[in-house]
């Protein structure tokens, strides 16, 4: 093994991205079940700074090409709004 092998910055902006998504989503249960409305506070500004850590790495790795989600058609989220208008009526 080459102790001096260095990985390229696609897979260590990868890697951050991906750490960043299991962090957040520990971070929104955290808040979403904490009884002490100071801590969830806390929670919820952690997650916070989180999110706009992954959205730097997002942006960051979408500027160099290296993660291009494709765009979603407009009759695409049309329907994803509807369904969740109404699943939210009937809540």
């Amino acid at each position: 093994m080459d102790n001096n092998a260095v990985l390229p910055d696609r897979d260590i902006l990868d890697d951050i991205l991906s750490s960043q998504k299991h962090i957040t989503d520990g971070y929104n249960t955290f808040s979403n079940e904490c009884v002490d409305q100071s801590l969830r506070t806390d929670f919820l500004n952690i997650l916070r700074d989180e999110h706009n850590i992954q959205q730097s790495v997002f942006d960051q790795m979408q500027s160099r090409g290296w993660y291009c989600p494709a765009k979603a058609q407009q009759q695409e989220i049309d329907t994803a709004k509807s369904k969740f208008q109404n699943i939210s009526s009937t809540l």
